[in-house]
């Protein structure tokens, strides 16, 4: 938190908020990925 203060005041509140939500964001894009990926063999698997 003694870290997040002095950022904030250099580089403005809507940035810092903006890569937080980036970061949080990230890890479910992570699964949103994943699971285009594997979608062609759950398909596959359905159609035998």
């Amino acid at each position: 938190m003694e870290q997040i203060i002095p950022f904030i005041s250099e580089v403005g509140f809507p940035i810092v908020v903006t890569l937080y939500l980036l970061h949080r964001i990230e890890a479910k894009l992570d699964v949103v990925v994943q699971s285009i990926q594997t979608l062609p063999e759950r398909l596959k698997e359905k159609n035998i």
